[in-house]
């Protein structure tokens, strides 16, 4: 293409920067609305129908009007959330951002820079979030760190450590082909299924993964890990790592990590934390022994847009040897080299310590977070939220039709409805049925699970804008919607 070919250049920029920057305001005006007024909203309310026809449009050939793009999702999208940052959102382990942390996220696309490495100022931001989790978690000063999606590549790159570090050859030259045992990994039948994921991804396959079993409170069982550990030795298998849970997603038990800890060491086994639900117990001081054991682990799996609030996605992997990190990774073309002055300069080259080399700017609204509000503050707000969590397992205690159904170590209290002489299927499809009506009233949005094949309703309390009348709204709602389900 010469000069003469180009009959006008074209740009995505605003041609008309003071009506879009009046348009700019506006839908921030309406952001901070959105969250200001966040309790007059339902949690969840199903898309209607017409909403799903309209987002099955064809492919836009030809520009539309920003304002009408914007109206689309006002009328089409917004009134549909998942519900996560409502106060009486407890499904699954979410947490539901602040209005800071969503200006940072503004802040962060605006900049736009690809976090994968040179030297720029997000790299040395994301190196600074990086020491200050460490100092927060109890690792050393020479540790490793890379922020992530969440805990699930959190898990796949601590395991990644874990295997290539134990296997006894280069695993990334010759693959697992030349290994002369099947290398085998540990963890509670209550570990996060990322883990099992983790483990195929490996190419370890899912029957390396060994599952201890777990008493009565859904701890690891400890004999029974050490039982299997020996068992596959004498059996000629290589266990190379064993998996921690600080907080199970379906309970939020914390497995005995400093007696794991002391197995890894006789051992001579990898100590991976999965700490996604409640590492950051440790920021309590009221409550940090529960989760101790955990600063002596090899790796540790965060996921900061859990309990610390922080918007999607904000995971983290910490890695106690940064040369076992970056010899797992760590891969320089002659396109990526880097330098010792000019842009390609700078020491925090994050792409050679996971897998993505695009990365997008996710310790921004981190640091602004942490800044803002101080690491005592999200302390406080966990150890309020496990006094929420007691508080609604004494009112579900105190109802002569509730019945709770596992302890409450941490933020997840699990429950159901038992009016007592219902068949157990019978009284699975009632609580079923009490969920997705609560659901669907638009009051509260716990999620479920299984335990021991009783159907609870489950509400895991990562949420800085609960308060206790939520918690009194919700058992008076699940017994009124019970009253109106006719038997099953």
């Amino acid at each position: 293409m010469t000069q003469a070919d180009i009959h006008q250049e074209e740009s995505l920029d605003p041609e008309d920067w003071a009506s879009f920057r009046k348009l700019a305001h506006r839908m921030l005006d309406d952001m901070l609305d959105y969250q200001e007024n966040i309790r007059q909203r339902p949690v969840w309310q199903p898309v209607p129908e017409q909403v799903k026809a309209f987002l099955k449009q064809s492919l836009p050939q030809e520009p539309q009007p920003r304002e009408a793009v914007y109206q689309d999702f006002i009328e089409n999208v917004l009134p549909y959330p998942m519900g996560n940052i409502h106060p009486r959102f407890w499904g699954w382990v979410m947490g539901n951002g602040t209005p800071f942390a969503v200006m940072a996220e503004m802040l962060a696309a605006t900049m736009n820079p690809n976090m994968g490495g040179g030297d720029h100022g997000g790299n040395y931001v994301e190196k600074q979030v990086i020491d200050w989790l460490k100092e927060m978690f109890g690792y050393p000063a020479g540790a490793s760190g890379l922020l992530v999606s969440g805990a699930s590549m959190a898990n796949l790159v601590g395991l990644t450590v874990a295997r290539n570090t134990l296997a006894g050859y280069d695993v990334r030259a010759r693959g697992l082909r030349a290994g002369e045992r099947q290398m085998t990994v540990y963890a509670s039948t209550a570990v996060h299924t990322c883990v099992h994921k983790a483990v195929e991804l490996l190419g370890l396959g899912s029957d390396a993964l060994r599952l201890a079993p777990v008493n009565t409170a859904y701890e690891m069982d400890l004999q029974a890990l050490q039982k299997m550990i020996t068992a596959d030795r004498q059996a000629g298998l290589q266990p190379i790592c064993v998996v921690g849970s600080a907080g199970t997603v379906n309970t939020g038990a914390i497995d005995d990590l400093q007696g794991i800890h002391e197995i890894c060491r006789r051992e001579g086994l990898w100590f991976h934390v999965d700490g996604a639900i409640g590492a950051v117990a440790i920021l309590a001081p009221e409550i940090r022994a529960c989760v101790e054991g955990m600063q002596a682990s090899d790796s540790l799996a965060l996921d900061l847009h859990k309990w610390m609030f922080m918007p999607f996605e904000a995971g983290c992997v910490l890695v106690r040897s940064e040369p076992a990190h970056r010899r797992a990774f760590s891969l320089t073309p002659d396109y990526l080299a880097h330098a010792e002055r000019g842009l390609a300069a700078g020491s925090a080259w994050f792409s050679d310590y996971g897998v993505q080399l695009s990365r997008s700017f996710k310790a921004l609204k981190i640091w602004m977070s942490l800044k803002e509000h101080g690491v005592q503050k999200f302390g406080r707000l966990v150890q309020q939220n496990m006094a929420q969590a007691q508080y609604l397992a004494k009112r579900v205690d105190e109802h002569p039709l509730l019945e709770r159904l596992a302890p409450v170590q941490l933020n997840i209290v699990c429950f159901r409805y038992n009016p007592g002489g219902l068949e157990l299927p019978q009284l699975n499809r009632l609580n079923e049925e009490i969920l997705l009506r609560l659901h669907e009233s638009g009051i509260a949005a716990p999620s479920s699970t299984l335990l021991e094949g009783r159907y609870c309703l489950r509400a895991a309390i990562t949420n800085h804008r609960s308060r206790l009348e939520d918690f009194d709204l919700l058992v008076e709602t699940v017994v009124r919607i019970a009253s109106q389900v006719q038997p099953f």
